[in-house]
């Protein structure tokens, strides 16, 4: 039986609703109503049943509840004994960081984080799965996403828009010679690669790249154009924007860890730092700090 399943039944029985329970655990609507269908499939039983005064646990259900009260009070005799450790400002706070801003924006963030909390042993990775983050091989992910994975909790910290650049000297070759521009191709993330898609069509490419940073190299070489979120492309001197920025391709920055580690000290307090320090950025990530 998995606690993490038990945990979101409990919540159910004990707020009487699924919005209650997701407010409880702090994931979506959604996430519960589907865990506990999941839950019933598994067991083969109905746990809960709708009343017109909301839900109510079925005979099977309240057996489960007393089985699961009684697993939680295990739990937490567990926590209580070891919590302690989690609530001191020490030990080892590993961060899986997208590689463009791992490497650029946020390295001013985790130097100051490292500076301020010396006992925290800060390993930074650079990853753009959720992989790690399931397996327990990170503490803390920082992705670019509208849809984070409803098995981690967290927040949104700021919007991040993109558009297409190219290099001063490409842009204005093109506009004196006029024909169809040519755009490079992406395999660095879905994103881009729709984006891109969309954008060109039909059209072939004769140069790919997987990684931002590759691109931006790239597009200063002057091999055509392509798609950068603006805190990129806007503090490249030698390129441009081909055109403004589209609202529908803003993404969120998020900041996601475990459940398990909502209490953790050390992972709290870097969420309070990151977020504090990363607003003074908005501008930038919202691309309307520009250079041309």
């Amino acid at each position: 039986m998995n606690w993490d399943d038990l945990r979101l039944f409990l919540a159910v029985a004990r707020e009487g609703s699924i919005s209650g329970a997701a407010r409880n655990l702090g994931v979506q609507h959604s996430t519960v109503s589907r865990r506990m269908r999941s839950l019933e499939a598994k067991m083969g039983v109905r746990l809960i049943e709708r009343k017109k005064s909301g839900y109510e646990l079925s005979a099977a259900g309240e057996s489960l509840k007393l089985a699961a009260c009684n697993m939680e009070h295990e739990v937490l005799s567990v926590d209580s004994n070891l919590g302690g450790k989690d609530a001191k400002l020490t030990g080892t706070l590993r961060i899986s960081a997208i590689n463009n801003m791992a490497s650029g924006v946020l390295m001013p963030i985790f130097a100051s984080f490292n500076q301020q909390y010396p006992n925290i042993e800060l390993h930074l990775m650079v990853s753009n799965k959720n992989t790690s983050l399931a397996e327990c091989e990170t503490d803390i992910a920082i992705r670019l996403t509208n849809t984070p994975t409803d098995t981690m909790i967290g927040r949104r910290m700021l919007t991040v828009a993109s558009t297409i650049y190219a290099s001063s000297t490409y842009l204005a070759q093109l506009r004196e010679q006029g024909g169809k521009p040519t755009w490079l191709g992406i395999n660095c993330c879905g994103f881009h690669q729709a984006w891109t898609k969309s954008a060109c069509g039909s059209q072939p490419h004769n140069f790919f790249v997987d990684d931002t940073l590759l691109t931006v190299a790239a597009l200063k070489e002057h091999v055509g154009l392509a798609y950068l979120p603006c805190f990129m492309g806007d503090r490249e001197p030698d390129l441009e924007r081909f055109c403004p920025p589209d609202p529908q391709l803003n993404l969120g920055l998020w900041l996601l860890f475990h459940p398990d580690l909502k209490r953790t000290a050390r992972v709290l307090a870097f969420r309070d730092h990151i977020s504090t320090e990363i607003k003074r950025q908005t501008d930038l990530f919202a691309g309307k700090r520009l250079n041309h």
